[in-house]
């Protein structure tokens, strides 16, 4: 018999279009390979339809908000049908910038200083505190989305003009601004899988540096830092990943600068586009899109 896998993507986050196309890209591999295949929104029906389908795995191909936070994987977890990457505890501590840094701080891995702003609150002396605290510029950013979405590098012109266009989120995080090289690490189980430097075109590897070829952002692999480095930012990535708890594939971004290494992020369940870099860095190491779509199969499949 066919393996039947049901592949969930879309959703209502602001990451829809690429969680579509990460959906798509992983059907259409799966399919070349006799797999049975069925895509589905996370919608009132998504229980009506796994009791339907039966699927011997559901590959969670969704992006942001309700996708990769643990709410998903919460509802997933009645079903007793192993799904694809982190669990509810890692997604959630994953997703939530503020957590996962103290995580980071406690487990003495660098990252950027930050503060939390909430618009419940007024706070005239912001600009006094973020000079006290972090200096400008700094980057603007929701705690609990990803692709980069809706950050901004701020300066003291522009903050509270920005902070306005964000006001839907309540809270949102104010972080250091650093410098230096953009460095993504993949990690793949236990095993630290390689990384990949980008050079966008634009101030920084936002939104549209990651998914809009007309951006033109460089990706260059093997990364250009000698082996002692490479190895550092590579066990960093892989500390990360353990102390957050995560399962299966995830992506770590980092900053160098100073010869230092800062943990921005980590990304529990990172895209699978034609432009997404966890594809990207296996294919370096000799690993096919299949291949590499298919380990995260096993590996939900052997942890459950």
């Amino acid at each position: 018999m066919k393996k039947k896998i049901l592949i969930l993507s879309g959703g209502i986050s602001k990451e829809r279009l690429i969680s579509l196309d990460t959906g798509f890209q992983v059907a259409k591999e799966l399919k070349k390979h006799g797999y049975e295949i069925r895509i589905s929104e996370p919608d009132k029906s998504l229980e009506k339809k796994i009791k339907e389908f039966k699927p011997s795995v559901i590959f969670n191909a969704l992006h942001g908000q309700f996708g990769e936070d643990g709410y998903i994987q919460t509802i997933l977890e009645q079903f007793k049908i192993p799904y694809t990457h982190s669990g509810v505890i890692a997604s959630s501590i994953a997703m939530d910038k503020e957590i996962s840094k103290k995580i980071f701080k406690k487990n003495k891995i660098i990252t950027p200083k930050h503060i939390k702003y909430s618009f419940d609150k007024i706070n005239l002396e912001l600009v006094n505190k973020i000079n006290k605290e972090l200096k400008f510029p700094v980057v603007v950013k929701p705690i609990n989305e990803g692709s980069s979405v809706n950050v901004f590098i701020c300066t003291k012109k522009n903050i509270n003009q920005i902070l306005k266009k964000m006001k839907s989120y309540k809270q949102v995080m104010i972080e250091e601004f650093i410098g230096g090289r953009e460095i993504q690490v993949a990690i793949m189980g236990n095993k630290k899988l390689g990384a990949i430097e980008l050079k966008p075109k634009r101030k920084f590897y936002d939104y549209q540096a990651k998914y809009n070829t007309n951006a033109k952002t460089q990706h260059i692999i093997p990364v250009d830092l000698d082996k002692n480095k490479l190895n550092e930012v590579l066990n960093i990535a892989l500390k990360a990943h353990k102390k957050i708890g995560c399962r299966g594939v995830t992506r770590s971004d980092f900053k160098f600068y100073k010869n230092k290494f800062y943990l921005l992020e980590i990304n529990t369940q990172p895209g699978m586009t034609k432009l997404s870099l966890v594809p990207e860095i296996a294919a370096y190491q000799g690993i096919s899109f299949y291949k590499l779509i298919n380990w995260i199969l096993k590996d939900a499949s052997t942890k459950r």
